[in-house]
């Protein structure tokens, strides 16, 4: 279904005032999203305007049921329609929204993805450094060193790359149209100018069509890694290293606020679903504090 396409004028302007909020890739994830609401509502008849709780309730039952989608997944795309009949009352369209009290699945507090391992990882990063390919290593080292998403890599220009206060820093274009200066570490660095090459301009990572590199290229480039690596590595898939810059960070001891100013999770809750060591008892802030007062105990 093309929203352009909506017969019913009002539905069309409320689609268009709630996607108006987003851009870029964002705003492409939930055009989709909203897109399965909207072809649900027509498959059966039912006006997506005039809908009850009742209804609402059988769409997160139809995504359970005959779509199969995990608990994350039905939650958020019905994030969406909650935002696109928020929008609506906002804009007067609706009184009340039918997906107030709508009962979402409960998603588990621990990411069931929790990226590479550190010997998976070293692997990988081994492959990438010594193939023939010399975009592997940069792709490899941007997602998986520096955290960024696929969507912030790709479009990563030789331009981006500058100087500030006596760092090396790639500005990173990221969600929602947020600019930040991200240092690249020693390795990662040479990475990206070997990438480079002494080009003055143009994207960081090509193709082999010397064009930029989209997450499609980047997907069969980390699988053919993947096959070339002296470890088994699961599927690899761009943002499965995004997973594994924060869980690598968090086993090493970085301190959980510093891994989502990194990462740059809105919320600190995002962050903690990837730490795997937190129920480890060698850790805990008890010991911490006893240490702290040993003196008077």
């Amino acid at each position: 279904m093309d929203l352009s396409n909506l017969d019913d004028v009002v539905l069309r302007l409320a689609a268009s005032a709630y996607l108006g909020r987003y851009t870029g890739t964002s705003r492409s994830h939930t055009e989709s999203d909203l897109r399965l609401f909207l072809s649900w509502c027509t498959e059966r008849d039912l006006a997506p305007l005039g809908l009850g709780r009742a209804q609402v309730e059988l769409y997160v039952r139809w995504m359970q049921e005959v779509r199969r989608f995990k608990p994350s997944t039905v939650s958020r795309r019905m994030a969406v329609v909650s935002g696109f009949y928020r929008t609506c009352v906002i804009d007067a369209v609706l009184h009340h929204s039918p997906a107030d009290y709508v009962r979402r699945p409960h998603v588990p507090n621990e990411s069931p993805v929790l990226g590479l391992s550190h010997l998976q990882f070293e692997a990988l990063l081994a492959a990438a450094r010594e193939s023939a390919n010399r975009f592997d290593f940069a792709l490899v080292a941007m997602l998986g060193l520096l955290g960024l998403r696929v969507s912030e890599a790709g479009p990563g220009d030789v331009q981006d790359l500058c100087e500030e206060h006596g760092h090396r820093v790639l500005l990173v274009h990221g969600k929602g149209g947020r600019e930040t200066l991200v240092p690249l570490p020693p390795a990662v660095g040479r990475a990206i100018e070997r990438a480079v090459d002494n080009r003055a301009a143009g994207p960081i990572l090509l193709n082999r069509r010397a064009r930029r590199m989209d997450r499609h290229c980047a997907t069969r480039r980390l699988q053919h890694l993947a096959k070339t690596a002296i470890v088994r590595l699961p599927k690899l898939h761009p943002h499965l290293l995004r997973h594994t810059y924060v869980t690598t960070m968090l086993d090493a001891g970085v301190d959980l606020r510093d891994v989502q100013i990194a990462a740059r999770h809105a919320d600190p809750r995002t962050t903690m679903r990837y730490d795997r060591a937190r129920k480890n008892l060698d850790r805990h802030p008890n010991y911490i504090l006893a240490a702290y007062m040993a003196s008077a105990t």
